[in-house]
């Protein structure tokens, strides 16, 4: 089975700053950050 992810404080932070602006896609977001879309 593979290793969890972990993933930093200050990734998250980027993440949702970005994702709260929602300029793209889920699904683009996704892929460029390689998480899932969920």
């Amino acid at each position: 089975m593979a290793e969890r992810r972990k993933f930093s404080d200050q990734f998250k932070a980027k993440i949702a700053l970005e994702a709260w602006r929602g300029d793209k896609s889920i699904q683009e977001f996704a892929a460029k950050h390689q998480v899932h879309p969920n």
